[in-house]
């Protein structure tokens, strides 16, 4: 039996079925980190006083951060535009980079954990600590979800490229709109934990 819609557009949404998936998905996600962000607002706004990321975090190191999601957000792209140009060596190449980029991501924040352990901060310490590492835990979660479909596509689930690539490409589409969405989330955590 073969499932309508994973290469075809729907006829009534004008997106094909994994398409419109991944979007409901990511709209639960925003209300999920909509819900914490608006949690630090209250945090921030009820408190009589507030650190200023910078005097407790690394910012040198979330902007090396910054520019390793980022750079993975193009990567990614690049996989899925030498696809549609059917050159699946560039699409290994890219997917692999993007890869490489997420991994620097989390070994920069095991850094940053360990320093902040290391000095006594913790997520009891205060609030501030408390929603830092609410929000860049959960968020450190998805780039490692991530990742791991990305792995998948990258070795095992590449073989689908020989048997019904505009499907595998497709598949990467999916993909690559939810790490733009774990990069997007990092760029609002970045000034808004770090800056200001």
């Amino acid at each position: 039996m073969d499932i309508p819609y994973t290469v075809k557009d729907r006829p009534d949404t004008g997106l094909y079925n994994g398409k419109l998936g991944i979007w409901l998905f990511l709209a639960s996600e925003v209300m999920l980190f909509g819900g914490l962000f608006s949690a630090y607002v209250f945090l921030r706004t009820g408190a009589e006083s507030w650190p200023t990321g910078a005097d407790i975090l690394n910012v040198p190191l979330a902007t090396l951060n910054t520019l390793f999601l980022i750079t993975s957000s193009v990567t990614m792209v690049m996989s899925w535009a030498s696809l549609k140009l059917k050159e699946f060596d560039k699409f290994k190449l890219y997917t692999g980079l993007t890869l490489l980029l997420a991994a620097s991501f989390l070994v920069v924040k095991y850094f940053e954990y360990t320093a902040k352990f290391h000095h006594g901060l913790f997520p009891s310490t205060n609030s501030f600590l408390g929603i830092y590492f609410t929000l860049t835990g959960l968020h450190v979660l998805h780039i490692i979800g991530g990742m791991i479909v990305i792995f998948f596509f990258w070795m095992p689930g590449a073989k689908m490229w020989e048997s019904d690539p505009d499907r595998f490409t497709n598949r990467i589409e999916i993909v690559g709109l939810y790490w733009h969405f774990v990069d997007l989330v990092w760029i609002f955590l970045f000034p808004v934990l770090y800056l200001l």
